[in-house]
């Protein structure tokens, strides 16, 4: 394991895009996201069957979320991230987050990990 970073992303940036952006600032070329604390306007998470499900906020709140970002073809990081999520009624929702289609409502905090593959520890 490597370093570890406590950001916060900003309103309106996309959530997922958001910790790309991170990992990108912080020269991560893989990470794992530890935890998370936030709201989002509204929530766009992937089913089984491939399509997605729109969670209506404002202010759909995010009860937890993992994931991981690795280093894409281009070299640029792609964030995989979950979750639970909350909306206004307080039903729950669970999936994967779609890039961008899920906006911060005021903020969210995130704990990133920098994971270091064996072939770049070697190095």
């Amino acid at each position: 394991m490597g370093r570890v970073a406590y950001a916060r992303i900003a309103p309106n940036e996309d959530l997922v895009q958001g910790v790309e952006k991170l990992c990108l600032a912080e020269g991560f070329r893989h990470a794992f996201v530890r935890g998370g604390l936030g709201s989002l306007i509204d929530a766009s998470l992937g089913l089984r069957d491939g399509g997605y499900q729109q969670v209506a906020g404002p202010a759909v709140e995010v009860v937890s979320i993992a994931g991981e970002v690795r280093s894409g073809p281009d070299g640029a990081p792609v964030a995989a991230l979950a979750g639970i999520v909350a909306d206004t009624q307080g039903n729950v929702y669970g999936g994967p987050f779609l890039a961008g289609w899920n906006p911060v409502c005021v903020t969210f905090e995130v704990t990133l990990e920098e994971w270091l593959p064996d072939t770049e520890t070697a190095a």
